[in-house]
């Protein structure tokens, strides 16, 4: 895994010290090496963690006249080595950077829809003075740009790009109301105004004298019975088939994200999805290392499941013992690692795992994404009942939602008060918006109390807010199991879950792989019916029913435990010194964003115990702290 950074000035000449700059900015991503490129107009930077073939893979790498910096592994580089090669091609070196040039060679810019893994990379062709910028299928890598009259600059970071004096720095009104919404700042938008991130599975090409030119090279295909087919009675024939098929294409993809020159383990939760890469790659190497942190709280502490697992797999397994301490030291310094504002709480032990199994290993294996396929999230559940509910009685819902109100406030992981609460704040939302209501710390009608009256969008707040959903779902049709699927891969599992496992990884200086999002296998699951998934309340149906006999059956029989930190009380508790110090008045109006009064309403109200703002007032902590840290102490 490395970092890239680059300068093409259109009408003029690429600075090498400000290259420098942008790309030391990112040494974290890659410590091993660091490589150069500047000729004329153009400069690519790079830095290296060595992976595949330690001595021969340095960039920026040449071919004719083209010169690439990539980011990522491509698993099926060595199938497209042997291809290229029969084709006529030849090799210097054992590296996947080289069979990329070859490829782009062969087939011009079509040569990403042969790409299969995990990548972006900016390519120079300067006999056709054009700049190509990609992203892999699912945007398990990182990449923003900015173009700024004839200069355009890319890199892997925010904290890289802002190092050119052109990159703009000034706050997205937009995008700071889609944050509180979605508590990230949704693709293709950036906290910066001017700065975007490059969509996955899209490339875009840039030549001289006009914007960029945007193409999608790939789509998860459709699931063949039509996304809304009728539930049907199940034919035993087509449930074992389909699970063979996860099964082999799972196998065949843990096999190839273990091709390494460097050691590689695996994450070990204990859950069904990371237990069955451990199981495959044990299957597969003989011996594997297994990776897990124990916390001191009880009802957050998944080591004992982990410790189980590994002990019926016989991996070589390795855990940590932290106190809450380790957590909190991070918080105040986590705008360091994250660029821009990030309301995910698991950043955190994400960062403590990947930090402690990069003492031992340099590649780690996870099991992102199998929740998003095979439909293991709670809202999957819901959904259900959420049409249910729009069924019922105005009275009855009233009569409910008092009931709800007078729930006493928990603390612990998915709080009885916090599940009833979320679930009717969704219920009673438009269905389009039903599921990132129930994820949304301030959905739109929730932030014209907390905004200041210039950060209101000129028109309406839903449209403006919501529109990363208008756009996904164009026919309307976006109540049923399958949009909910496709809607969770393109938003929160882009731009929730895998940036917080490539961010907190690369701070540590580990590459972590993703098999569950092998194109294969995600192509063959997304075509099978939701039904096959979700089966009554039953999630992840299917992938149980592939899995037994490669999982332990306390392990497929376990209840879903997410990977979180006890945030309701740490912010009555620990955090509550810098949470009331970050959101405190003065700061609040000075910065002339957020309303200072409905802020310490909401302060006031968690603090006594009236009500769990855990989500809102985790979500606005995470923001001052970015601001502050980026030096943006007031807007006009």
């Amino acid at each position: 895994m490395c970092g890239v950074a680059g300068i093409v000035d259109f009408g003029g000449t690429a600075d090498r010290s400000v290259l420098e700059r942008m790309t030391r900015a990112i040494t974290h991503r890659g410590p091993d090496d660091e490589g150069f490129f500047v000729d004329g107009q153009v400069g690519l930077g790079f830095r290296r963690l060595s992976i595949i073939d330690l001595s021969g893979g340095h960039q920026p790498m040449r071919s004719g006249p083209a010169t690439v910096v990539f980011n990522g592994e491509i698993y099926n580089y060595r199938e497209l080595r042997a291809q290229l090669h029969e084709l006529g091609h030849e090799f210097h070196t054992s590296s996947d950077t080289e069979v990329l040039l070859a490829a782009y060679r062969q087939w011009g810019e079509g040569f990403v829809e042969h790409l299969d893994g995990m990548f972006a990379f900016g390519l120079w062709n300067a006999q056709t003075q054009t700049l190509l910028l990609g992203r892999d299928r699912f945007g398990k890598k990182p990449l923003y740009w900015a173009q700024v009259g004839s200069t355009v600059l890319f890199a892997s970071e925010l904290k890289s790009l802002v190092q050119h004096p052109k990159c703009p720095r000034t706050i997205d009104r937009r995008a700071l109301r889609r944050y509180l919404a979605f508590e990230y700042v949704p693709t293709p938008d950036c906290i910066f105004e001017g700065v975007h991130k490059v969509r996955e599975a899209h490339l875009l090409r840039f030549v001289a004298g006009a914007g960029p030119v945007e193409r999608r090279y790939w789509q998860l295909p459709e699931s063949t019975h039509g996304l809304e087919a009728v539930r049907q009675a199940l034919d035993p024939r087509e449930v074992d088939d389909a699970c063979e098929r996860v099964r082999l294409l799972l196998g065949a993809a843990v096999k190839r994200r273990l091709v390494a020159d460097v050691p590689v383990g695996v994450f070990l939760s204990g859950g069904i999805d990371s237990t069955a890469v451990a199981a495959l790659a044990r299957r597969e190497a003989g011996t594997v290392r297994t990776f897990s942190i124990a916390f001191d709280e009880g009802a957050f502490d998944e080591s004992p499941y982990a410790r189980r697992a590994a002990k019926a797999l016989g991996t070589e397994h390795h855990e940590e013992r932290l106190s809450p301490q380790a957590c909190l030291d991070l918080v105040p310094r986590a705008a360091d690692q994250l660029d821009e504002p990030f309301a995910d709480p698991s950043y955190f032990p994400t960062f403590l795992l990947s930090r402690f199994a990069r003492t031992q290993v340099t590649v780690a294996l996870g099991g992102d994404g199998a929740d998003e396929l095979f439909a293991g999230y709670d809202p999957f559940v819901a959904h259900p009942f959420a049409r249910a509910w729009g069924l019922m009685p105005a009275p009855l819902q009233q009569f409910a939602r008092r009931a709800a109100a007078r729930l006493p406030t928990g603390t612990g992981y998915m709080a009885l008060d916090f599940k009833v609460k979320s679930f009717l704040a969704g219920a009673s939302s438009p269905a389009r918006y039903r599921h990132q209501t129930w994820l949304s710390a301030f959905p739109p009608e929730r932030q014209q109390a907390l905004l200041q009256p210039g950060w209101a969008p000129q028109g309406d707040w839903a449209t403006d807010v919501w529109g990363p959903i208008d756009e996904l779902a164009p026919s309307g049709d976006e109540q049923g199991l399958d949009r909910a699927l496709r809607y969770y891969i393109a938003t929160y599992l882009k731009d929730d879950i895998l940036t917080k496992v490539d961010r907190a990884s690369m701070a540590a200086s580990l590459e972590v792989r993703a098999p569950f999002l092998d194109t294969a296998l995600a192509s063959e699951v997304a075509r099978l019916p939701a039904w096959l998934k979700l089966r009554g309340l039953q999630r992840k149906w299917l992938l149980k029913r592939a899995l037994q006999g490669v999982v332990p059956d306390e392990v497929l029989h376990r209840k879903k435990h997410g990977f979180a930190i006890p945030v309701t009380g740490w912010l009555k508790g620990p955090l509550k010194g810098l949470l009331t110090d970050v959101l405190a008045p003065g700061p609040m109006q000075q910065a002339g964003i957020f309303e200072p009064a409905e802020v310490q309403r909401l302060l006031s109200e968690h603090f006594d115990g009236a009500a769990d703002h855990r989500k809102p007032l985790w979500t606005l902590m995470m923001f001052e702290l970015w601001r502050r840290k980026w030096g943006v102490a007031h807007v006009s």
